[in-house]
């Protein structure tokens, strides 16, 4: 497509520094020239280079790439860097090649990762492995452009060969180590970042960030629809704007139709943070850290930008790629291709379960146990807690107390048939009902929680009867989401399943959840690799010691 026209506006210099109204010719879909306007200033809009989530898991949305990218465009983001971790766990390198046909399907600048911690640990039972060699392989493809965050950062510590191999492969590509170490500090961050690993979305105070910032390390500044960093890190922008850049990780589809990384440029200014520092990390960053083929408004880029009201709001007018109008005025151009979201793939082999598999016996041991290990899920963040409490003891078992906000959890081994893990949380807040979901990082086993054993396998097997989803259940109705792709990712409209997405957000706080996005907690009570206690397919975890209870 041959995208030749000139724009005019008041054009945002990053790396100058400076504003200055332009008139910009584009050329088959480039930046021709850049030339001064002499006109009336006064109503001219800004250009500026299009915003890159420089961290996101694009399962997490719930959307296939094609999908994502069309809600995606409408808030001025013209690239992710994208890590397929979520749907290697489930289908390998099947996954992640899925992943790139789609994506490659609509005018949006996805840039992948080769996954690097597939499974995450040998802790859980996942869908697949990707070893060294694999990564290797994945590395030569130009459509990868980094390694994907070392969750395995005890493995960097001691040097585990395959881990080191997989750093190798991508140093000897020529291509970044992203990083994955919350709460590491001092000489073991030191040491985890000599090895080669060059970011970090992990962390959750200033003062780890900027441990890790004194060290070389690059750090994204995470704001998802569960894990939110943002307040704690915006103001190493005033001091680092050149190693800052923002992410989202993890966003569901009604947070990603709100808004995406205009949202935290409009919060950090609103912070009185310097204009140049905030979109340097939405822009630049990303671009230079990860070398992406994503325009920045220079003559012979990619002609990759967007059209914005003011630098305020970041109210985003037109979305341009290769020089193509790809969103406007809150529309979405890039049109739905039935054709090419025809393929599906999946890897869901578990039967129906029954309330009997659910049950814990009330001996003093499991008592012992399982009192002395509750999970405590923390809103707006990955980590957990540890707490003791009495649980009831009833008819010589174990149960749910919903007076004390203890419900049960349960891990589904979604790939054969085996023993359902179980344990108990808090802070879910359900007085009757239970939630399940296939999304359940990072194995994407189907986890469960809720007041009973007979409405928690009412909503496991909802999710199962879909090949994957997520599903709500009450005394009198139910809902269920399908996420036929992967169990996690749905094939259909954007916007359709952001709609169904609210209702059934909304039917779980209507159950008493206090949770700001209750299924999002959810997803990341079975992530083992996220301290301090989890529960996978194979039981209860302590992050913290990493093994088993």
């Amino acid at each position: 497509m041959q995208n030749n026209f000139t724009i005019t506006g008041k054009f945002v210099d990053i790396l100058k520094r400076e504003i200055k109204s332009s008139v910009i010719h584009v050329k088959s879909g480039k930046i021709d020239v850049i030339e001064p306007f002499s006109g009336n200033e006064n109503m001219l809009p800004f250009i500026l280079p299009g915003f890159v989530d420089s961290h996101v898991h694009i399962e997490s949305s719930m959307l296939i790439p094609s999908e994502f990218a069309r809600l995606a465009v409408v808030h001025g983001t013209v690239g992710t860097v994208s890590d397929p971790h979520e749907i290697a766990n489930v289908c390998g390198l099947e996954g992640v090649e899925y992943m790139i046909r789609n994506g490659n399907t609509v005018p949006f600048k996805f840039n992948f990762g080769a996954p690097s911690c597939v499974p995450a640990t040998i802790f859980e039972t996942a869908g697949a492995a990707i070893n060294a060699e694999e990564v290797k392989f994945l590395l030569t493809k130009k459509e990868i452009r980094y390694l994907s965050e070392m969750m395995n950062f005890p493995g960097v510590l001691f040097k585990d060969p395959e881990v080191m191999n997989k750093i190798a492969a991508a140093h000897l590509a020529g291509k970044p180590v992203d990083g994955h170490a919350p709460g590491l500090r001092g000489e073991k961050a030191k040491q985890y970042i000599a090895a080669g690993i060059s970011t970090d979305h992990e962390c959750f105070t200033a003062d780890e960030a900027i441990d890790k910032l004194s060290n070389g390390m690059k750090i994204l500044i995470r704001e998802g629809s569960a894990a939110k960093n943002f307040e704690a890190l915006v103001g190493l922008l005033t001091d680092y704007p050149e190693a800052i850049m923002f992410c989202s990780d993890d966003k569901h589809p009604d947070s990603l139709v709100e808004g995406h990384i205009n949202s935290l440029c409009a919060r950090a200014v609103a912070k009185g943070i310097d204009v140049f520092n905030v979109l340097r990390a939405a822009c630049v960053n990303p671009v230079q850290h990860y070398k992406l083929e994503i325009g920045l408004l220079r003559v012979g880029d990619p002609a990759d930008f967007m059209i914005v009201d003011d630098l305020i709001q970041f109210q985003v007018l037109q979305t341009f790629i290769e020089g193509e109008l790809v969103a406007e005025n809150g529309i979405s151009l890039i049109r739905r291709n039935l054709a090419d979201i025809s393929e599906r793939i999946n890897n869901f082999n578990c039967k129906v379960i029954t309330p009997s598999d659910l049950e814990i016996s009330d001996t003093d041991l499991a008592y012992d146990m399982y009192s002395k290990n509750i999970i405590v899920a923390l809103d707006g963040q990955l980590i957990t807690e540890r707490v003791t409490a009495r649980l009831n003891r009833n008819n010589g078992l174990i149960t749910a107390d919903t007076e004390a906000d203890v419900l049960k959890i349960v891990v589904v081994n979604r790939y054969q048939a085996a023993p359902v893990s179980k344990g108990f949380i808090k802070n879910f807040g359900l007085k009757k009902g239970a939630l399940a979901s296939s999304v359940a990082h990072d194995s994407h086993n189907i986890v469960a929680i809720g007041t009973d054993d007979e409405i928690i396998a009412r909503a496991v097997n909802l999710v199962i009867s879909k090949q994957g989803g997520i599903s709500c259940v009450g005394e009198s109705d139910e809902m269920v989401i399908a996420l036929p792709v992967a169990g996690l990712m749905s094939d259909d409209d954007g916007y359709e399943v952001a709609d169904l997405y609210t209702a059934i957000d909304l039917m779980a706080k209507s159950l008493g959840s206090k949770l700001s996005s209750p299924y999002m907690t959810l997803s990341f009570m079975a992530l083992l690799v996220i301290p301090s206690i989890k529960l996978s397919d194979l039981g209860l975890f302590d992050g913290e010691k990493f093994e088993l209870l």
